[in-house]
Parts: C-alpha cells; structure tokens; sequence
C-alpha cells in the first residue's frame, strides 16, 4: 500500500504542528501573561497590607510611648507635691499615695503593651524585604513573558507554515484508504493515528504487549496492520 512504510513520518510530523498549534493558542489566549500579572497584583496587595498593618502597630507604638511619658510626667508631678511640704493633711498625703501607686500600674500595663507592639512591629518589618524581593521578581517575569511571547509567536506561527506546507507535500505519498484511516483514528485516539510496533510486541501507541501469536500475524499481513488493543495503524520498523 503506497506510503505505508513512512506512515510515521507523517506521524511525528502531524504531532509537530499539533504542538505548535496548542503553543500558539496558548499564546494568543494571553494565559500566561494574566496569570503572571494575577500573581504579581496578589503579592503587590499582600505587600500593601503588610504596610499598612505596620503603619498601624508603629502609630499604636507611638499613642502607647506619649501615654507611658504623660504617665511619667504626672508621677513626677505629684512625687514633688508629696514630698515638698505643700501639702500637710495626713488623708490628703495617703491619697496621693495610692494615686501614684496606681499611675505606676497602669504605666506598667502600657509598658507591656508598648512592649507587644515592638514585637509584633519587628515581626511584620521583618516580612517587608522578603515580599519586597518577591514581587520584584513576579514583575520581572511578567514583564519578560510579554516580551518574549510577541517574538515567540512570531517563531510558531512561522514553523507553522513551514510544516503545513511539508505535509501538503508529503500526504501525495500516501494510499487515499490509508490516509482516510489514519485521518479518523488521529481524531479518536487524541491526535495518534500510527504507531510502531516496538520490539517485543508492544504497540507504540497504547503500549500494550502483543502475544507472539498476534505479532507473527500482523507481520505476515499484507493489508493495513491494526493493534489488536487500541486499533491503531501499526507499522513494522
């Protein structure tokens, strides 16, 4: 039968530009290139929390230092009062006394606070390079995709055309059954019409192992070989 022998060869050509023509349906989706963005956007949002959660720890800091030194200022305040003779009522001195025992606590329970805040700003400061780094890189990937598809879809579409055009040429080789029978088997069996027969019997196809007794038939067949499995076109090489 005209062509059978170089059946594989158009074969691996078809499997080419099936290939090529996922490549550059992938391309022109622009797939890639928005889920690049959509990961670099994330981190750029996961960053911009980061931010601002910090910018509101550092201004909590901040709100907890002004009260520990207003707290500062008034135990001062009222330790002067206590000891510099003003005032004289025995009732009047116990008062103040607690009253600075009590602003000693609560500048303690800020102090704590305050102490919190530094940590978890170290923390959240400490993640900032890290994310910082990875964003950058996520937008250099983005930035290189964009400009490397534009060229690569250049390369597919050209190899495209070139192998369109060797199969125009090479499908003159071939017996009209035989490509009629190749044509619907690529369709049903994902784009594989043909396969070899490998040795030890094993359809290069679905992989399956023929028994010597299927294997010896097939060979001495003189019509179109069929994988007793999967039904594909078998060629002997």
């Amino acid at each position: 039968m005209k062509g059978y022998e170089r059946l594989l060869e158009l074969q691996e050509l078809d499997l080419s530009i099936d290939r090529l023509e996922g490549r550059r349906k992938v391309i022109e989706s622009g797939e890639e290139i928005r889920s690049a963005r959509e990961q670099a956007d994330a981190l750029e949002d996961r960053l911009g929390e980061l931010r601002m959660a910090l910018d509101g720890v550092r201004r909590e800091h901040e709100r907890l230092d002004a009260e520990v030194s207003s707290l500062e200022s008034k135990i001062e305040a009222e330790n002067e009062r206590l000891y510099d003779g003003s005032v004289a009522n025995p009732k009047e001195l116990e008062s103040m006394q607690h009253e600075i025992e009590n602003f000693r606590q609560r500048k303690s329970r800020v102090e704590d606070q305050e102490l919190d805040q530094m940590e978890r700003r170290e923390a959240l400061e400490g993640q900032v390079p890290a994310l910082e780094a990875e964003l950058e890189e996520a937008r250099k990937h983005q930035a290189e995709l964009e400009a490397s598809s534009r060229s690569e879809l250049t390369e597919v579409v050209q190899g495209l055309a070139s192998r369109r055009a060797e199969r125009e040429a090479l499908v003159t080789e071939y017996d009209e059954e035989l490509l009629e029978l190749y044509e619907d088997l690529r369709a049903q069996k994902r784009g594989v019409g043909a396969a070899a027969l490998e040795d030890g019997g094993v359809c290069g196809g679905c992989r399956q192992k023929l028994s010597p007794l299927e294997v010896e038939q097939i060979k001495k067949d003189e019509g179109i070989r069929r994988c007793g499995y999967c039904r594909r076109i078998l060629v002997l090489v």
